[in-house]
């Protein structure tokens, strides 16, 4: 298979029930691609034992992927099978299904391989269910690694896990990306080329009605070979393993579908280390472009700022706290 090719490429379609080509050895937990009758793109689990009460008891039904657990004939093994349906990209499923493939790297238990796949397939339903089924750009991939370093840094210093999440307002499209008391954080991440100025997406970003609004500017580095550098799968998994509170983990899986995540190889790199961040106190001298004092008719505003030019108004990231 070449590197513009799927996998399916090379899978006839079957005059009957579907053709497999085996990505595992056989075993207890047997992978494979598949393609059926219909011509869809199957991606198939084996699995020794019968496992049809942990599957109708956890199934979850997802928009543009088909998910059935068969008997296999003459055979001590059931497969789940995934199958695309039209409407869905075929990059993406093949995306999706290479995260599930390594997740199971591994995992000999049937019945934990099933319980694996069904999680898998839970935060695939949410994602294919919003507006942003697409790889996320290198620029998005750069704003959430900046957010959620600033939300490690919020429930560690000032808040509980729950109201951290809580406080994470940008997957919601709220105007700052994140809100708690009476302050405003607008987190932005800096980067390459880009590394003495600061991009503003729209003019309601630096403007709030909270009583203090802060920016909040990560320099991010990429790093290939620093152990001590993270993608951003790597961010995103070691932040839902530290939150403890129920309410928060459900929150904050659920935000992260809404910002269009869900856990695919092509998150996998670049790796970031963070060099360093500046905090900056957005007061009324702050020079800075805002809705409520554009003229009549000017809309859909983006603006950088120059981060040497803003340097007065920089401050100790405490102030934060202090609002």
């Amino acid at each position: 298979m070449t590197s513009n090719q799927l996998p399916w490429d090379e899978i006839k379609t079957p005059n009957s029930e579907y053709t497999v080509r085996y990505i595992t050895a056989s075993g207890d937990v047997t992978l494979c691609w598949g393609k059926d009758v219909h011509g869809h793109c199957l991606l198939i689990v084996q699995l020794k034992g019968e496992h049809t009460e942990q599957f109708r008891k956890n199934v979850t039904n997802v928009n543009g992927i088909k998910v059935d657990l068969r008997q296999l004939a003459e055979s001590d093994k059931q497969a789940l099978i995934l199958a695309l349906e039209k409407h869905v990209d075929q990059d993406l499923f093949y995306g999706l299904c290479q995260t599930l493939i390594d997740s199971l790297d591994g995992v000999a238990d049937p019945s934990a391989a099933l319980g694996v796949a069904l999680n898998h397939i839970k935060r695939w339903k949410a994602f294919l269910a919003g507006k942003r089924v697409r790889v996320l750009s290198p620029e998005e991939v750069r704003g959430l690694f900046a957010e959620l370093s600033f939300l490690c840094l919020l429930k560690t210093e000032h808040l509980s896990d729950a109201q951290a999440v809580e406080a994470w307002c940008g997957p919601d499209r709220i105007h700052q990306d994140f809100i708690f008391g009476n302050t405003a954080v607008e987190v932005k991440s800096i980067s390459g080329r880009d590394r003495s100025i600061v991009k503003i997406s729209s003019e309601d970003q630096l403007e709030t009605v909270s009583d203090h609004l802060f920016l909040k500017a990560y320099r991010l580095s990429e790093a290939p070979d620093d152990p001590e550098a993270q993608s951003l799968n790597e961010l995103v998994s070691a932040v839902g393993r530290e939150l403890s509170d129920a309410e928060a983990i459900e929150g904050y899986w659920r935000k992260l579908v809404n910002c269009g995540y869900v856990e695919m190889k092509e998150y996998d790199s670049p790796k970031f280390l963070v060099k360093g961040s500046n905090t900056y106190r957005i007061s009324d001298d702050f020079p800075r472009l805002v809705r409520s004092e554009l003229p009549d008719g000017v809309v859909d505003v983006k603006y950088s700022l120059q981060l040497e030019k803003i340097a007065p108004h920089e401050c100790d990231q405490n102030e934060i706290w202090k609002g």
